[in-house]
């Protein structure tokens, strides 16, 4: 019988009494916690209410929904961590049936998502990731960091990289060693109704003994060989306490205040005047003079609003727009 599984059997047995004084849980939670005497971090999210409301503005093919949902929760965990006031961006894009997924998360855990998908696109219910979006060998992972508080000139930070991996999780792991030197582990999952993960990473060793390096080694293996008894169909189905406590019950843990992700969607007429006059005064009369009005659907929200003649005139006479609500993306014909 190999370790992982032993570790697996006794872990749930063990966890059966603990588990039956929880309390009922928060839908959306992110719970961040720390191996005692160990350089591990962790982080735990369960996204429903978030996830639910994502969903409900699109109808996504299921494994879609999957990759999207993984991502998310990706985005969730990994923000989680990030030491400045602003958005973390990620984004695949794709060569396949699947020509783009975005998920953004800001610093207050508030997240918006969002695919595209081919015109012609046929997805098979068991399609992989590499068949979705990386057919051709062309598919790229991005992160982008931007901060609200930029200095004058200052640009977001970005990186770019390949699509390296048969799953999200492995596609941010190893983005994550190759850019940041941090080892990383992320578990995923996500179906039609909720989106969870777990991520695990090793922190930076400061000085310290050559025995100090080798308890951290053996205490970040540790870590990893617990993460990895995790199945995909436990963590679709258990509340992040319930998986906290299976999974380390063990251990000395040090728990923090968990945090409430929700969806927010930051959409603005204004932004859409924005994008309108990014297209230029030309293109936008010569579709207005077509459509008569343009209307606008926010692809993340759904939120929609309409352009006449006069809105559209008025976008490159003044800089002021009507406050209002709207969402950027598709002209509808």
């Amino acid at each position: 019988m190999s370790v992982k599984k032993t570790i697996h059997q006794r872990r749930l047995k063990q966890a059966t009494i603990i588990e039956s004084t929880l309390g009922i849980t928060v839908k959306d939670n992110l719970q961040k916690f720390m191996f005692e005497h160990a350089g591990v971090r962790g982080e735990l999210v369960e996204l429903s209410e978030t996830w639910q409301e994502i969903l409900s503005h699109q109808n996504y093919p299921q494994p879609v929904k999957v990759i999207l949902g993984e991502l998310l929760a990706a985005a969730s965990l990994l923000s989680a961590n990030l030491k400045f006031n602003g958005t973390m961006v990620m984004q695949i894009h794709g060569d396949g049936p699947i020509k783009l997924l975005v998920v953004e998360c800001d610093s207050a855990q508030r997240l918006r998502a969002t695919a595209k998908l081919a015109a012609d696109a046929v997805i098979a219910d068991n399609a992989t990731l590499a068949e979705l979006v990386h057919s051709h060998g062309q598919g790229r992972f991005v992160i982008t960091l931007d901060p609200n508080d930029k200095l004058p000139g200052q640009q977001a930070y970005q990186g770019i990289v390949p699509l390296d991996g048969d799953s999200v999780a492995t596609i941010i792991e190893n983005y994550m060693m190759r850019s940041e030197q941090l080892d990383t582990k992320l578990w995923l999952a996500a179906d039609a109704q909720v989106a969870r993960g777990l991520l695990l990473q090793k922190l930076p060793k400061i000085g310290g003994t050559e025995s100090s390096v080798e308890d951290e080694t053996e205490a970040w293996n540790r870590a990893v060989i617990l993460g990895s008894t995790l199945k995909q169909e436990e963590l679709l189905s258990t509340d992040v306490n319930t998986l906290m406590t299976r999974l380390f019950w063990e251990e000395t843990i040090r728990v923090f205040d968990p945090v409430h992700p929700q969806f927010h969607c930051n959409c603005t007429r204004e932004k859409v005047g924005d994008m309108l006059k990014m297209l230029g005064e030309e293109e936008v009369n010569s579709a207005i003079a077509e459509l008569n009005q343009l209307d606008i659907n926010c692809d993340f929200c759904g939120k929609h609003y309409s352009f006449d003649q006069v809105d559209c005139a008025q976008l490159f006479t003044t800089n002021t727009l009507v406050d209002g609500v709207v969402a950027p993306n598709a002209i509808k014909h």
